[in-house]
């Protein structure tokens, strides 16, 4: 079997990521504790349960998991910024809060990806978890958070 394309590798480690912080959020869980289940559980394993997180770039995803939770603070702040003058982060729902704070994250924080391939990636994976107005809702704030972080 082939190794997995660098940029494919890091699709699938930004959908581990937003997953992971997902189950950070709901499940009360920590950082270590959720990056190593994912290192030992999910990646290249039982290729029959996650076939979709199978060759993931686990460097990568760990930055992006390890970087929300521990810039959450500034990273909320950003995405508020971008909401609706009547919404609060706690009414979005939680999948995308996840795809939020990991979009921003990178937005934010690694300038070595070009703006373009980051809201697009996040846009395609709330396409994958929702068929409605979730996937523009978050283009238009990461690319609001765009503006901001690389102006």
């Amino acid at each position: 079997m082939s190794a997995t394309p660098p940029r494919q590798a890091r699709s699938v480690a930004r959908l581990a990521a937003v997953q992971a912080l997902y189950q950070m959020e709901t499940a009360g869980a920590g950082v270590e504790a959720v990056v190593r289940e994912f290192s030992e559980h999910r990646f290249d394993r039982d290729l029959t349960e996650d076939a979709q997180l199978a060759g993931a770039d686990e460097a990568f995803f760990g930055e992006l998991v390890r970087g929300v939770v521990g810039q959450q603070s500034a990273i909320d702040k950003a995405i508020t910024g971008r909401l609706a003058s009547n919404w609060r982060l706690e009414r979005v729902d939680a999948t995308l809060r996840a795809i939020l704070r990991a979009g921003a994250f990178e937005l934010i924080n690694r300038p070595d990806v070009p703006v373009e391939v980051a809201i697009d990636e996040y846009v395609d994976i709330a396409k994958s978890f929702f068929d409605g107005p979730e996937s523009g809702f978050v283009n238009g704030a990461l690319d609001g958070i765009a503006k901001d972080a690389r102006a």
